[in-house]
């Protein structure tokens, strides 16, 4: 995982109002991806990524021109892997990818964004107090902090660490009968490999690859996203975190209060 430090990140020149190359409209394949009602507020997103994510280094200034495509769209594609109502676990948010996509994509879902860096956290606060998203929470400190303490439907993660690292980092957030699902690429198969072993001695199922996207209208040129989904093998044996009242602790639903920021 990324590391606690809070090194000055370098800043690019000033991109402008508009942001270096972003589309200041949404391509037709956000239609596909997005409700409509929250379109706008994916638009606004992108704009604080383009400028304000790009000069205070959470975004490359490559990526910018590139937002819609290579980030937004293909976060967005997770969406309908979530089931209704999930409360979701991002590790790693970074600037949001897929978290904040998730929460505009899924206002049915709760997100807590994990992440942390406090330059990074700072920018996810200004962002969902900005969007008005009261289905996000913004956590500042490692996944392992939260080991034993919550659990949740669903645990997300994206250009965070190879597989093997993110089972050890994110399985033990795992609901008996949730998920982590990874956003991987071509590396997928030889990551499943490498964790094999370790998953199974965790007390997971085999890992599985699952295309999303692939159902889209052709003529949007989207490319599909592969995800890999670890679950457990046996729900019955997995041990919950006690709650003061003997229960178990699952992550607040949607509605409740946001940026509760966890320092460790």
């Amino acid at each position: 995982m990324k590391q606690d430090d809070e090194a000055t990140p370098p800043v690019s020149p000033d991109p402008g109002p508009d942001g270096p190359g972003v589309s200041p409209s949404p391509p037709p394949a956000a239609a596909a991806v997005f409700p409509e009602e929250r379109l706008d507020l994916v638009v606004r997103y992108a704009a604080r990524l383009a400028t304000d994510g790009v000069v205070r280094g959470l975004i490359g200034p490559r990526e910018a021109p590139r937002l819609w495509e290579r980030h937004l769209i293909n976060c967005g594609l997770l969406a309908p892997a979530l089931p209704t109502g999930a409360a979701v676990a991002d590790v790693g948010s970074g600037a949001g990818l897929p978290g904040l996509v998730l929460a505009l994509a899924r206002p049915d879902a709760h997100i807590t964004l994990i992440e942390p860096l406090l330059r990074r956290t700072t920018f996810l606060e200004e962002v969902v107090d900005e969007l008005g998203l009261d289905n996000v929470t913004v956590t500042r400190g490692r996944a392992d902090a939260l080991h034993g303490k919550a659990w949740f439907d669903v645990v997300t993660a994206r250009a965070v660490a190879p597989l093997d690292g993110l089972v050890s980092w994110c399985m033990p957030l795992v609901a008996p009968e949730g998920a982590l699902l990874a956003m991987k690429g071509a590396s997928a198969e030889a990551e499943i490999a490498a964790a094999s072993s370790y998953c199974q001695k965790l007390g997971c199922a085999a890992p599985s690859i699952e295309v999303l996207g692939a159902g889209l209208d052709p003529e949007l040129a989207v490319d599909p996203i592969r995800v890999v989904r670890v679950t457990w093998a046996d729900p019955a044996r997995v041990s919950l975190p006690p709650s003061r009242k003997g229960g178990v602790t699952r992550a607040s639903r949607p509605g409740g209060s946001r940026n509760k920021r966890r320092k460790s």
